[in-house]
């Protein structure tokens, strides 16, 4: 699950105020954050709801102002019960990581679940990571599958991920890996780590071995480091020399060769 809504807000509550332009303020944040930062804390104090959520993530980030997960909590909380889904699905993140208050699953899943009455994609998967761990509810694969499959329809590259490891190993469906590829590949055309690596896996196995380290390659700088530790492992022990060779690479921290 990722840590940023940024850099993303609402642009549709947003415009509903006057006093921000979101393209304006999208700009500034990447030429002038502390800048930015100021005229979201004017705005969130005035009670606007969407600049609560945006301030909130910046005291999450440390973008402008220094990293406060309290002050984020505050702020996301503020805006979650001004009915912004995606300060619910962020409140929800704070609960499930501790950051700004202590961990508590059962009050994360009730969040993404609030979130997810508003058909937000991330709190949709978030919900569905919930039921796949067992997380703040027994866990309960039927149920993952199902909002998986749900955010997955909204688009979410990440839920078409793993909606299709459900189809590629028979988790509560038929098994059938035509469709589960499908998914890995629609994954990867959003840019979600974890589908470019299987869809690259998928092609390898199919004799596409320089088209699959393209992949990889562009999956790297996205990867967490552990999922980057489990990447080393596949690659060095891919059958493909060139997959081998990239798996060294990365533990060497060089950079691919592009011309590769």
């Amino acid at each position: 699950m990722e840590r940023s809504l940024m850099p993303a807000a609402n642009p549709e509550s947003a415009s509903t105020s006057p006093t921000l332009d979101i393209d304006a303020l999208n700009r500034l944040l990447h030429e002038q954050p502390d800048a930015a930062a100021k005229l979201l804390q004017r705005a969130a104090h005035a009670g606007h709801a969407p600049a609560q959520t945006w301030l909130a993530q910046l005291y999450l980030d440390g973008t402008g102002v220094n990293a406060d997960a309290g002050e984020a909590l505050y702020w996301f909380q503020r805006a979650a019960h001004a009915d912004v889904p995606m300060a619910m699905n962020m409140l929800g993140r704070c609960h499930e990581n501790g950051w700004g208050t202590r961990v508590d699953y059962p009050l994360a899943a009730v969040w993404y679940r609030r979130a997810a009455s508003h058909d937000l994609d991330w709190a949709i998967y978030n919900l569905a990571q919930m039921y796949a761990n067992g997380r703040g509810m027994p866990q309960d694969r039927a149920e993952a599958l199902r909002w998986f499959a749900r955010a997955a329809a909204l688009g979410h590259a990440r839920a078409m991920h793993f909606l299709g490891q459900f189809y590629e190993y028979g988790w509560e469906v038929e098994a059938d890996q035509a469709h589960a590829f499908t998914l890995y590949r629609r994954s990867a055309e959003g840019g979600d780590y974890r589908g470019l690596c299987s869809w690259a896996s998928v092609l390898a196995g199919d004799g596409r071995v320089n088209e699959a380290r393209a992949l990889i390659e562009r999956a790297i700088p996205l990867s967490p480091s552990h999922y980057l530790d489990s990447l080393v492992q596949q690659l060095r022990s891919s059958a493909h020399t060139e997959l081998r060779a990239l798996g060294e690479q990365i533990v060497a921290g060089s950079e691919p060769d592009p011309d590769r």
